[in-house]
């Protein structure tokens, strides 16, 4: 039988291999600015977990077009967001921010609020001089509406469109629920969340080294030389013991099989989801695996760099396997 082979495992892309400072994940919205969409780019969801679903397969030029096929989704339910405050920034610094005056209780538990905060003169006086380069705002997620857990999560959501469409829009919605349906509803999304922690891993789950000879000294499981004598250092590259899970990953261009109101279809099951419970929110079927279990924070933006072969796919939802 040949020996099992096969290339070093864990990226240095990643470095630090540490735990995740926060549970939602920070976004380079500059990158995303250029595309065409006019609002929010971003939309916090909760991931309730994989199944399969029967679709019809409408891709041209498909060797399954128009038949009945199974594919892998993840389903995540995206309860409705509030913003919580909008922050005018300056050569890439927040040179103001206005409070929503209409916070949830359970938001001024958590976050520490000044009495004398900044109001919406301040977005007047903006949309006067337009002294101002860019506009992100604040959001958070109304997960008291999920039965997961009370304390919502709060994140940075940067604006689609020129700088008065991005006022307009503040105006508009500063004091209202924003659904996912108002931002995304087909097409392409990058998920962006933690993995699954697994504390600390040996070298060889970590890396995927190999395993030394029966009778190697002082362990199996374990790097034969961690270097040279000289230089008389060990290199980051060695591959050692330490944290392996809970690192902030993005999975790019998931398809959106299908974005639904748990009202007009219903897709819990008898006794709910595995380890979830039941969805009571609007939800979407997103194709292929997401990082994190159950419950786990997700962020979903739009692309930032989508390919020719996921979007011409094409699938009409049908049911849930």
């Amino acid at each position: 039988m040949g020996r099992k082979q096969g290339p070093r495992k864990g990226t240095l892309q990643f470095w630090p291999r540490k735990r995740a400072q926060k549970n939602i994940s920070s976004v380079n919205w500059n990158a995303l600015k250029d595309t065409d969409k006019k609002g929010l780019l971003g939309f916090i969801c909760y991931k309730v977990g994989m199944k399969s679903a029967y679709v019809k397969d409408a891709t041209n030029d498909s060797m399954t077009k128009n038949k009945r096929i199974p594919i892998p989704v993840t389903i995540v339910e995206c309860p409705t967001m509030k913003i919580f405050s909008v922050r005018l920034y300056k050569n890439k610094k927040v040179i103001g921010e206005v409070l929503n005056n209409n916070l949830d209780k359970e938001l001024k538990k958590r976050v520490s609020i000044p009495k004398e905060y900044k109001t919406k003169e301040l977005l007047e006086k903006a949309e006067k001089e337009a002294d101002f380069d860019d506009i992100r705002v604040l959001v958070y997620s109304q997960v008291k509406k999920t039965g997961i857990k009370k304390s919502p999560d709060i994140g940075e959501v940067g604006l689609g469109g020129s700088k008065e469409e991005k006022l307009a829009f503040v105006k508009e919605n500063l004091a209202k629920e924003i659904s996912v349906s108002d931002v995304f509803a087909e097409g392409l999304v990058d998920a962006r969340g933690i993995t699954i922690g697994k504390g600390t891993q040996g070298p060889v789950k970590r890396f995927g080294i190999r395993l030394r000879v029966r009778k190697a000294e002082k362990g199996q499981r374990k790097v034969g030389s961690i270097g040279p004598w000289h230089p008389a250092r060990v290199t980051f590259r060695t591959p050692f013991a330490g944290q392996m899970g809970f690192f902030n990953r993005i999975v790019y261009n998931n398809k959106i099989v299908f974005a639904g109101k748990i009202s007009e279809k219903d897709i819990n099951e008898e006794k709910g989801f595995h380890r979830y419970g039941k969805i009571k929110n609007d939800y979407l079927v997103l194709r292929g695996s997401i990082q994190g279990p159950s419950k786990r924070q997700l962020l979903l933006t739009e692309t930032l760099r989508p390919t020719k072969k996921q979007l011409k796919k094409n699938y009409e939802f049908i049911e849930l396997r």
